[in-house]
């Protein structure tokens, strides 16, 4: 599933070729993805100025002009891709279930092959308050996300840190490739109980995510599988990674030494471990992360 740097790179792609555009066109091609369709989408966003753009989490929210905001998650496989639509083949893509047309002639569609997205119109003016939207957790990216503020999210709770910083409601737009890359960097076991990380391990971990973030974003994100930008290109990170994906490859931060098997020598590099939790690959240094 993208992530927060997949959002935001897609939300800025759509950004140049849709902001302050008028959608001269919108189809609908089925009724429904995750969830139906709002009523009358395509009627309502045709014919709309598209006035900005905003990411919460993993959701991208277009606003537009009439006071409304389309709401868009890209799920387990979707992306929005923007073409010239004198470019295009008279048929629509396959899996493409939105498509919107400017007046110069940009069609980006909604493609979405296994359905897990979502579409909705809100509010502009409440967006904050839409189910999806309303408990979600603090942007990392933003300066009210502090090492006080994780610590309080995390005080008491007995599970796994890796768990809680997966739990939306923490902080939001984390998924399993950041907060891997992120426990790494601050040198904290994902094993750990979340609530011993309040206090000094936050200070450490904070900048690390917000760190893990911003290089991502830098580099397009990370194209594994379905992931691609809005002109259709790929995310980079990916080839940045130090643990996600890497099981049995030597750890950067651990000493490059040859074990002599002697008292006071370092032993070689364990490798980056997989482990499962809660059902979701995890990947570790057991060596340099406590």
């Amino acid at each position: 599933m993208p992530e927060l740097p997949e959002v935001e790179t897609v939300m800025r792609g759509l950004r140049k070729v849709l902001e302050g555009r008028v959608i001269r066109a919108a189809s609908i091609a089925r009724p429904d993805l995750r969830w139906p369709f709002p009523d009358g989408l395509a009627v309502r966003l045709t014919g709309a100025r598209v006035e900005g753009f905003r990411r919460r989490g993993k959701y991208m929210l277009m606003r537009l002009s009439g006071g409304d905001s389309v709401l868009i998650h890209l799920g387990m496989s979707g992306r929005m891709v923007a073409r010239r639509a004198a470019d295009l083949p008279n048929q629509p893509a396959a899996h493409e279930h939105l498509a919107l047309e400017t007046e110069e002639g940009i069609r980006v569609g909604f493609v979405d092959p296994r359905r897990f997205g979502c579409v909705d119109l809100v509010p502009t003016a409440a967006e904050e308050g839409h189910r999806l939207l309303a408990g979600l957790g603090p942007e990392p990216l933003e300066e009210a996300f502090t090492p006080a503020v994780l610590s309080a999210a995390l005080a008491g709770r007995r599970t796994p840190i890796k768990a809680a910083l997966l739990d939306q409601k923490v902080v939001a737009g984390l998924g399993n490739i950041y907060v891997s890359e992120a426990l790494f960097r601050a040198g904290i076991s994902p094993k750990r109980l979340a609530a011993s990380v309040a206090g000094a391990r936050a200070l450490r971990l904070v900048p690390a995510i917000r760190a893990v973030l911003e290089e991502s974003i830098a580099a397009g994100g990370s194209s594994l599988r379905d992931y691609v930008q809005a002109d259709g290109g790929i995310g980079f990170f990916q080839e940045r990674f130090k643990v996600y994906d890497r099981e049995g490859q030597p750890c950067e931060a651990c000493p490059n030494l040859s074990w002599s098997g002697s008292a006071g020598d370092v032993p070689p590099c364990p490798g980056i471990r997989r482990i499962v939790q809660a059902g979701r690959a995890t990947f570790h240094c057991p060596r340099t992360q406590r």
